[in-house]
């Protein structure tokens, strides 16, 4: 075997396998990123099946007597704020996604208070459309649960492959950056306080 052509087979060979490690590396981040996009339209779509469930809430509880004006208007508005927050989850920062969370929670909360509000209302929780409502709500407040869950998974799989080393370089290469996780509301940790005057 002639030693001239050894070093430059050697050379060619270990650039040969760098680009293998990085084409898998980019390939593999690329499936990954998709994947959280994925996910992360799933649970807009399970947001947006509860705020197209919201008006039909409205006008049915409108309906009861004397029922609580204050609380319909902040079910209006929650909506309203949460259904302009837009993210694009390929470029969402800590901060954007910090919003986007807040005001889904306000929604949540706002929805909560007004289904808390409607048990003083016996002629209302008689209505069938009303129970059709609540429990189309309650599947959907579970499936934004889960979707949340499923997009937080799909997250951290793709930002540890960003930190493990060869991929890290890679990442660094093509500008791959972390996602930002959907994190706990703010009072999660608490015991809600329950009162039965």
């Amino acid at each position: 075997m002639n030693r001239k052509w050894l070093i430059p087979g050697i050379v060619a060979a270990v650039v040969v396998i760098i680009g293998l490690i990085i084409v898998g590396g980019y390939n593999g981040l690329v499936g990954q990123r998709e994947n959280i996009n994925k996910t992360f339209g799933n649970l807009e779509a399970q947001y947006q099946r509860r705020a197209d469930l919201v008006p039909n809430l409205v006008s049915t509880v409108k309906g009861a007597a004397n029922f609580e004006q204050t609380t319909l208007t902040n079910v209006v508005n929650a909506r309203a704020k949460a259904t302009s927050i837009q993210v694009d989850a390929d470029s969402a920062t800590p901060e954007q996604m910090s919003k986007y969370q807040a005001a889904q929670g306000e929604l949540s909360q706002a929805l909560g208070k007004l289904l808390a509000i409607t048990e003083n209302y016996p002629e209302l929780k008689a209505v069938a459309a009303f129970q059709d409502l609540q429990v189309q709500l309650e599947g959907t407040e579970n499936r934004i649960t889960v979707a949340r869950k499923d997009y937080n998974d799909v997250s951290a799989t793709y930002n540890a492959s960003t930190k493990r080393f060869p991929t890290n370089i890679t990442a660094g290469i093509f500008g791959f950056k972390e996602f930002p996780y959907f994190e706990a509301e703010q009072g999660a940790e608490n015991a809600p306080n329950v009162n039965f005057e």
